[in-house]
């Protein structure tokens, strides 16, 4: 397992007190499909109800793409927004950073799609495969580009259709996953109050076969035979990720407080990724966070994976929740596993 935390690199002058050089959110958006899939209509194709899905993920609806529509087509609604917010254009970015596991294609990456999309200049374009904690990752890319000075603004969008590789003979997991994008605009904050104050990053790969996707890479090329088995859907050991999803998220939540000097109280909202209402619940009680500060839309898309905290961020802040001021953690888990989160002042 390997830990990597946001380092103090680029510092300004403020009155007498030198500071550090943060990244800060200006802007978010998000973009989801027109199609709405019910639990009702998920028991009419599958052996399931409203009841079993509600209680156990606390799921009623998620949104599924056309069989037209691949991930740059929810991606530049939701960067588009974000830039409208941010009150930019796309001729002020300085990078583009997309993190997704269901790409337009293996390559070119969906970022350069992206970029050439919204008009973007030929700036630095790459994805990020992290899983579902995928935009964590990439935001904290973000912030190292924007604490050195490289970069000045950057848009970091999670994106998934994951409806694209979805197991519908699995009823277990079927119901669980929704398509979505959420984007953010970053830039460099010096007043040293605001922005990123702490990320936590971590990983551990000899848990990869939890959940995984078996065929399509360089180890099972795609064939009529992986086709036939299903091998190029979502396969997941739900039993077994539990446990690891509350812990891993619990000690990033832990360790991004206490590496700003803060405690459970000083944060004003929660940002869990949102795959299980019981994880999430699950999370929050053993953190001793009450309810109102723990933010929920689980039950309108269920679980976007790279997008789940960013379109939460985003309706949070549309919301009314997250106000000047306040203290805000966005934490995930994932494929890999892979786990991580950020603690941000607005």
């Amino acid at each position: 397992m390997r830990i990597i935390e946001a380092q103090p690199a680029m510092v300004a002058e403020t009155g007498k007190r030198t500071v550090d050089t943060h990244s800060r959110v200006l802007g978010t958006g998000m973009a989801v499909p027109e199609k709405v899939i019910t639990n009702e209509y998920l028991a009419s194709v599958v052996d399931t109800s409203d009841e079993w899905i509600v209680t156990r993920t606390g799921m009623k609806e998620r949104h599924h793409v056309r069989t037209d529509q691949a991930a740059s087509d929810l991606a530049v609604p939701a960067s588009l927004e974000a830039l409208k917010r941010a009150g930019l254009t796309a001729a002020d970015l300085d990078m583009i950073i997309v993190a997704t596991v269901t790409p337009d294609m293996l390559f070119p990456s969906t970022s350069c799609i992206v970029q050439d999309r919204i008009g973007a200049r030929q700036i630095p374009a790459f994805d990020v495969s992290a899983g579902c904690t995928g935009a964590i990752y990439a935001l904290a890319l973000a912030d190292q580009f924007i604490r050195t000075g490289s970069c000045r603004h950057i848009l970091v969008v999670g994106v998934e259709v994951l409806s694209k590789i979805t197991n519908w003979s699995d009823r277990a997991t079927c119901v669980l996953f929704g398509d979505a994008a959420g984007a953010v605009v970053v830039g460099p904050c010096r007043d040293g109050a605001h922005g990123m104050l702490a990320c936590h990053l971590a990983s551990d790969g000899s848990n990869r076969d939890t959940l995984y996707m078996p065929a399509g890479g360089s180890r099972m090329p795609a064939s009529a035979e992986t086709v036939r088995q299903n091998l190029h859907t979502l396969h997941m050991r739900g039993n077994e990720i539990f446990k690891p999803a509350v812990n891993t998220m619990i000690e990033s939540t832990q360790t991004l407080i206490q590496r700003a000097r803060l405690t459970v109280d000083d944060v004003d909202l929660f940002i869990f990724h949102q795959a299980n209402l019981r994880i999430i619940e699950a999370v929050g009680k053993r953190l001793g966070v009450p309810e109102a500060k723990v933010f929920v839309n689980i039950h309108k898309y269920g679980n976007t994976s790279s997008a789940s905290t960013m379109v939460a961020m985003h309706e949070a802040l549309v919301q009314g929740k997250i106000r000047p001021g306040s203290r805000v953690i966005q934490v995930a888990f994932g494929a890999g596993l892979t786990w991580g989160g950020i603690l941000w002042s607005w």
